[in-house]
């Protein structure tokens, strides 16, 4: 073979054999077999391996199995493109949060949460594509000896990371996804809610915490029985204060709710104070944002009141239970309202009267 010079600036011999075939000179002495062609109007130049470590007849059968995929319409470097592109599982997180998980999940924090806490200390720095299947079974193994429920919703996130990467085009077409056949921990119906003898240690707990948003969020959970970000996100905007109703207009179900309000609820409004420049109701440290993490400070209020096996979502579970054992039906009316704030009001000494009133 004659590799022929033809004033190439990047001082590239193309073969006289195989087209779009040369060896290229680098100012270092190096040298390295190049392959050139156009697929879908896009000129490329591909890299196929170092002299020396490839003879020429190596370098020629590989020249000549990669233009087989030229004529196939097929680039041939696309793979490394997406590779190149994928990048480490912490841009992976970065692109799930803003293209899927912001735009389209009203729980999209938790993700956030779990990231940072779990997933992004355990294979942040790694390439994305370099996590396997195994790495990911320890990891979901490792977590599930204390929780398991908490592994399954890591291994659940993920398994829509990995896929969404895929669809982007940020991971090959061909690249396996490493949660396919992970079991999950079996997970057992949890039912749990503060009972009528707990209520009055909880209710000297909240009244112990400083923040009066805190104390506001754990009442007001109990009061209407809303979801967790639902009620950090509400605005004072969606009070009527004529109606006495909470009128959320985007909710898990995607329809708008409009909620009643028990004088209870009202007091305790009525007494947050308010901060200028921010519309939330319950107001957390950043500027102008809400509260957004309750999990410390809950974990002290059932630590002090000796529930430590209550969750946040069971203050909503005990809302049902009340429902329930009133006899109407799992929807918050006003009827229920005022019987499930009379239970509270029942185990309210004076000085928590007192306090709802001057939050």
């Amino acid at each position: 073979m004659i590799f022929e010079d033809r004033g190439n600036t990047k001082d590239i011999r193309w073969s006289n054999k195989i087209k779009g075939f040369g060896i290229r000179l680098y100012s270092s002495g190096n040298k390295s077999f190049v392959l050139s062609y156009r697929v879908n109007n896009r000129k490329r130049l591909m890299v196929l391996g170092d002299f020396g470590v490839l003879t020429v007849s190596q370098a020629e059968d590989k020249a000549r199995k990669e233009l087989s995929k030229v004529i196939d319409n097929i680039d041939p470097m696309e793979g490394r493109d997406i590779r190149r592109k994928a990048g480490s599982f912490a841009q992976l997180a970065d692109d799930y949060l803003e293209r899927y998980a912001k735009p389209r999940k009203k729980t999209w924090e938790q993700d956030q949460a779990r990231l940072k806490k779990h997933l992004l200390p355990k294979f942040g720095t790694l390439p994305a594509l370099s996590i396997t299947h195994n790495d990911i079974a320890k990891f979901h193994s490792k977590i599930g000896k204390t929780r398991p429920y908490e592994a399954n919703r890591l291994i659940e996130l993920l398994a829509v990371m990995f896929k969404k990467g895929i669809v982007w085009g940020l991971l090959p077409d061909d690249f396996k996804n490493p949660v396919l056949n992970i079991e999950a921990f079996k997970e057992h119906k949890r039912d749990r809610w503060v009972t009528p003898e707990e209520l009055p240690r909880l209710a000297e707990s909240i009244d112990q915490e400083q923040c009066p948003y805190v104390r506001g969020a754990i009442w007001l959970y109990l009061l209407t029985g809303l979801r967790k970000n639902e009620l950090l996100s509400a605005k004072w905007e969606y009070i009527d204060w004529d109606r006495k109703e909470l009128n959320l207009p985007d909710t898990k179900s995607g329809k708008p709710l409009h909620l009643p309000l028990s004088s209870e609820a009202i007091t305790l409004l009525e007494g947050l104070p308010r901060l200028e420049n921010n519309p939330y109701i319950l107001v957390g440290i950043k500027e102008g944002q809400h509260l957004v993490n309750i999990n410390k400070p809950w974990g002290r209020i059932r630590a002090r009141a000796k529930v430590d096996d209550v969750r946040l979502h069971d203050l909503r579970r005990t809302v049902g239970s009340w429902l329930a054992q009133s006899g109407n039906s799992l929807h918050l009316s006003v009827k229920f309202l005022i019987t499930a704030t009379a239970q509270l009001q029942k185990f309210m000494p004076d000085s928590r009267k007192i306090m709802l009133e001057t939050l």
